[in-house]
């Protein structure tokens, strides 16, 4: 699987080919996004569920979403270090991927790879993000269940991002909340969750991760969440959306390396590339020509 993983990563070339063949055994994991500005306490939460999946017999798979490396492009593996703990646990599966540039939280394999540890039997997923913010959607595509984590001093960063919020939100969690102002940021939440919730009323739970007070409270929300969702009316409907929202997806990541290298390598874009380099058109001109040659390219 790690092998897989890391073909996926690396974008190969038979990469589409293998998940084609992945994608038909998968569909049983539970994937629970997790998500929150630096600093929230997202990968000590995460360790935490780590082991309250664990005590229940369930395998876990970790995605954690890194800056990448500006050199390498890796992940630079902090969230690993967090969870030592799991190491040596044959149920427990951890991978870092770098985000590389990715505007929505999660690296382009992410999906990929989150399928691959569905296949391979894992109960569950968490998937970690680099942080939160109004382009922090991507994670609502692939998670079933998405926690945002907050801290008491959060309350600029919920006035600048109420409404991405609430489209990313299904259980709020406020960490670290033995601080000062973790009651009133929990009724500011609450108060947004009354506004803006329409079917799920979005939860708002107290945490101290790191000595583990309300991870329980977590784990019976995310159970709840589950639950409601198995029974939501328009389920059909919405597997339908998410299918072809995967398809455009995949396809616009195909077809934008396909035309990237084309652009490098065909000569039809030949004349176009020389005058981009010699500083003749800037970038901006460039696509707009390139737009005209794409509409005839074979």
């Amino acid at each position: 699987m790690a092998k897989l993983i890391t073909l996926i990563d690396n974008r190969h070339e038979d990469v589409l080919e293998v998940l084609s063949i992945v994608r038909d055994r998968s569909g049983r994991a539970v994937k629970i996004g997790i998500t929150g500005p630096p600093g929230s306490g997202k990968s000590t939460l995460v360790n935490r569920l780590i082991s309250e999946f664990r005590k229940q017999n369930k395998s876990v798979g970790v995605l954690a979403i890194d800056p990448s490396s500006p050199f390498s492009g890796g992940a630079i593996l902090g969230d690993r270090i967090r969870m030592q703990d799991h190491n040596t646990d044959a149920g427990v599966f951890i991978r870092s991927l770098g985000s590389r540039g990715a505007h929505g939280g999660l690296s382009r394999a992410t999906r990929d790879i989150a399928t691959l540890l569905d296949t391979f039997g894992t109960d569950v997923i968490l998937i970690e993000t680099v942080g939160v913010g109004q382009t922090e959607l991507d994670i609502m595509s692939v998670a079933q269940t998405t926690v945002v984590v907050l801290v008491p001093e959060s309350g600029d960063t919920i006035q600048t991002m109420k409404a991405g919020l609430m489209e990313i939100a299904d259980i709020f969690v406020v960490n670290k909340s033995d601080r000062d102002g973790a009651d009133h940021i929990c009724a500011e939440l609450n108060s947004l969750s009354e506004m803006y919730s329409t079917h799920w009323n979005v939860p708002v739970v107290k945490t101290v991760a790191l000595k583990g007070d309300g991870v329980d409270d977590v784990m019976r929300r995310i159970d709840e969440h589950g639950r409601f969702l198995s029974g939501v009316q328009d389920k059909e409907s919405r597997t339908k959306q998410l299918l072809l929202g995967e398809c455009l997806e995949v396809l616009n990541s195909e077809v934008a390396e396909l035309l990237a290298q084309s652009i490098l390598t065909n000569k039809k874009f030949t004349k176009i590339r020389e005058q981009l380099t010699s500083n003749k058109i800037n970038p901006y001109a460039a696509v707009i020509e390139l737009k005209k040659l794409v509409r005839i390219a074979k």
